[in-house]
């Protein structure tokens, strides 16, 4: 019996060694170490926005399971293991209707992830700034918990609302 239980440990471990061994090491933020999710682009609305000038860009934050459960039982702090991730747009007028606007290049996409402890200087967080994928200067990435912190606080760093 002992046996077999060993022998079953030893290739749960290996297949989740190989299973994790063989993911590519994503481009990781300065700073944080934060990667840009591999799969953000299929994660929930949170919530869109307009950013106005001179930004002028199109926004929309989304989150994985763990930010969703969050936001919707209303649980705060969020727990380790919230990604959020805003994805932003150049704001476009629609060429087929004036009044609308429409995505046009993606300008930035930015995370936030939550690890209590290893991000214990910064309230928990860690922050990411990607350009087409690549993560952007230090310089940037020094003014993410300073701006989170000075307005957000109170709400464990986050500005973004779940949309009704």
């Amino acid at each position: 019996m002992n046996r077999t239980l060993a022998l079953a440990s030893t290739a749960l471990a290996l297949t989740v060694f190989a299973a994790h061994g063989s993911e590519e090491r994503r481009p990781a933020a300065p700073i944080y170490g934060v990667e840009l999710p591999a799969d953000y682009q299929d994660w929930p609305l949170i919530a869109p926005a307009q950013e106005a000038a001179p930004l002028n860009e199109l926004r929309v934050v989304v989150g994985n399971a763990v930010a969703m459960r969050a936001y919707r039982d209303g649980v705060r702090p969020f727990p380790d293991g919230t990604v959020l991730v805003k994805r932003a747009w150049k704001h476009v007028p629609s060429p087929d209707f004036a009044p609308a606007s429409i995505p046009g290049d993606a300008t930035t996409v930015q995370v936030m992830v939550k690890d209590a402890k290893r991000y214990a200087a910064t309230g928990g967080w860690g922050y990411g700034r990607f350009v087409e994928g690549q993560p952007v200067d230090e310089a940037q990435h020094r003014t993410c918990h300073a701006c989170h912190s000075a307005r957000v606080k109170d709400r464990d760093y986050v500005f973004t609302h779940l949309a009704p």
